[in-house]
């Protein structure tokens, strides 16, 4: 079977390969078991540098030495390939949020957040106005703010945006709602999703036809994207002003009644 370049490039970048060992594994599956000269021959890789490849596929993972002379490999399954890079990944993750959360209880950390709250000119929340852009930073600031609410959050969006932020809306309600934080919610979107929202979540919902995404906290915040284009990346804007705010809840109100 002729593999074409442009899918082993992608195949290469899928496995983290280079393009040597790419060609090599691709060898061994299509045939079976294979001796060095023979792996060299079907894979085109010059036959000083196979073996080098294929002890390096050996140690990754990627091949299996057959007993006996000479020497034969054999190729891995993909299949077993694949759980086992993802098993890998999730280990790595895991390992590296451990260490995450263990540097809250350093020395550094804590001098960190001294800095912070105690520089010569301290960040006040209530002096800030602030440009967003990108979903995770997006996302991470709105978490943020509506987990900071003390009585009131109005939330204007459609229910996709919900859907796909499912996870971080549900355990913010279940935080909203133990400290009695009253959550006004209004959608656009279709009934049978709206619906699914509704459910999913225990909350009372205003079907909306209006195309806007913005999160009012207290009446005192207000984040607001300013793009809803997927191609696009996303843009909010984050105010601090009573007054503005105040004007803003209480138009948004009227469509809600």
């Amino acid at each position: 079977m002729i593999i074409k370049q442009e899918s082993i490039n992608k195949i290469k970048d899928y496995f983290d390969l280079n393009v040597y060992e790419t060609k090599v594994w691709l060898a061994l599956l299509g045939k079976g078991i294979a001796s060095a000269g023979e792996v060299a021959n079907i894979s085109r890789v010059p036959r000083s540098r196979t073996y080098d490849v294929l002890e390096t596929l050996e140690k990754k993972g990627f091949a299996i030495v057959k007993l006996g002379k000479p020497v034969k490999y054999i190729g891995v399954k993909p299949k077993i390939i694949l759980e086992k890079l993802k098993n890998n990944v999730k280990s790595d993750a895991e390992e590296k949020i451990s260490n995450l959360i263990k540097i809250k209880d350093t020395e550094e950390f804590t001098k960190l957040e001294e800095l912070y709250t105690g520089g010569t000119n301290p960040v006040k929340r209530e002096d800030v106005s602030a440009a967003l852009s990108g979903k995770f930073n997006i996302t991470n600031h709105l978490r943020e703010i509506l987990q900071n609410a003390e009585k009131e959050v109005l939330i204007c969006t459609n229910a996709e945006e919900i859907k796909s932020k499912f996870k971080l809306f549900q355990q913010t309600f279940e935080i909203l709602n133990k400290s009695n934080v009253d959550i006004k919610l209004a959608l656009s979107g279709s009934e049978e999703l709206i619906d699914q929202v509704r459910q999913r979540l225990n909350i009372k919902i205003k079907k909306i036809h209006i195309e806007a995404k913005f999160f009012i906290i207290d009446r005192k915040e207000i984040l607001f994207y300013l793009s809803k284009d997927e191609e696009k990346k996303d843009i909010a804007i984050w105010i601090n002003s009573g007054f503005f705010v105040q004007a803003f809840a209480s138009l948004f109100e009227k469509i809600l009644n």
